[in-house]
């Protein structure tokens, strides 16, 4: 069980879920016209988008555990914790039927979550959303396996962009409301470009192996360099963005709380710039994606009014 649960790389789950709430406190926010929550907002359907989503985050570090593994990427010269085949605590065979026995649980929990959401009703959106949950389940498993696997030709980034970004938060939005809110595009972009600097500041750190290995990720195609300018531009883009949310959204000045993410977020950005060895960047793995889920807890907090609230009956004494 030890060895499953690290291969399962839980330090990875926050950041998966980032979308997922702020797409579904967004839709339990106070409406412009009264101080009272929306009453789209279900408990149900966001206990199901979290279990799916989790699902396809194990999913995908499983496929890539296994994927990464039976290629050889996964190697003497690979940066971080050792992986399970790579370890040889978990073979390749035993990965394989975990994949696809995590493919049918996020399946039948997307399933659920689909009926959850329209019933028997909205066919159209129902098959819409299965079609998706199928293929957010074999791009996860593609990343890394198979002959064409697009990690290897560097096009993680779209994928973790498309999936961790916009379908996340404002797929699980729509879910509720049954519409698209376009305000919701700017923090849906946000969580999807700090999203792509994890993984992109993985690919800084695994440079040299990836590319003894062929794995041709973003960062082997620009080079270190242009690299870090790149990650540059997807963290700061990113908290530019929820800033302009929050003054289209005409926030109250508690509701500007949010910015005290960008505080780890600026000192990841100075570690990164002073960085001369890429395979120091490890530790920033964890922090980028803390902050990201930071983030996004805040940013859902101060959605609903909820920080104004704790500040009146924690600290002013219900004033």
């Amino acid at each position: 069980m030890k060895h499953w649960i690290e291969a399962a790389r839980l330090r990875t789950l926050p950041l998966s879920v980032s979308g997922i709430i702020v797409g579904s406190m967004y839709a339990l926010r106070p409406t412009d016209a009264i101080d009272t929550p929306t009453d789209v907002f279900s408990w149900k359907i966001f206990g199901l988008a979290m279990l799916t989503t989790l699902g396809l985050q194990i999913l995908s570090n499983f496929a890539n555990d296994y994927g990464d593994g039976v290629k050889g990427t996964d190697n003497a010269d690979r940066v971080g914790p050792q992986r399970a085949i790579q370890s040889g605590v978990i073979t390749p065979q035993a990965m394989k039927r975990a994949i696809v026995i995590t493919s049918i649980l996020t399946l039948l929990s997307a399933i659920a979550l689909i009926y959850f959401a329209f019933g028997q009703t909205n066919i159209v959106y129902s098959l819409f959303y299965l079609v998706l949950g199928i293929l957010a389940i074999a791009s996860a498993i593609r990343y890394t396996v198979g002959n064409s696997a697009y990690g290897y030709r560097g096009y993680g980034d779209v994928f973790v962009f498309v999936f961790f970004g916009l379908v996340s938060t404002l797929g699980v939005n729509f879910l509720y409301s049954k519409q698209l809110d376009f305000n919701l595009f700017l923090p849906a972009t946000a969580i999807g470009l700090l999203s792509v600097g994890v993984l992109n500041l993985n690919n800084m750190r695994d440079e040299a192996s990836d590319r003894k290995s062929n794995k041709n990720t973003i960062v082997v195609q620009i080079g270190g360099v242009k690299a870090k300018k790149y990650h540059y531009f997807l963290i700061v883009s990113a908290m530019v963005l929820v800033l302009l949310f929050a003054i289209l959204s005409e926030y109250r000045l508690d509701q500007y709380l949010f910015v005290l993410a960008y505080i780890p977020l600026i000192k990841h950005l100075s570690t990164v710039r002073k960085n001369q060895e890429p395979r120091l960047l490890d530790p920033e793995l964890k922090k980028l994606a803390l902050s990201t889920f930071a983030l996004s807890i805040l940013l859902a907090l101060c959605m609903v009014s909820l920080i104004q609230d704790i500040v009146v009956n924690v600290f002013l004494g219900g004033r």
